[in-house]
């Protein structure tokens, strides 16, 4: 937080494959760096409420 301003959390809409319903499925989530530099989206499965993990690449 620097001068009352926060940041704001970047946010995906995409697809990503749930496990349990085993097919692909339209997710929001939020991205998030992971401790190898590397981006992901983290969100939840619509039909199921599984987390969904997507890889978007380096930060």
């Amino acid at each position: 937080m620097r001068n009352g301003v926060t940041k704001m959390a970047e946010s995906y809409t995409g697809d990503a494959y749930c496990v349990k319903c085993k097919e692909k499925k339209n997710f929001t989530g939020e991205v998030k760096v992971s401790d190898s530099g590397r981006r992901m989206a983290q969100g939840v499965c619509p039909t199921c409420g599984t987390k969904l993990n997507r890889i978007l690449g380096k930060a």
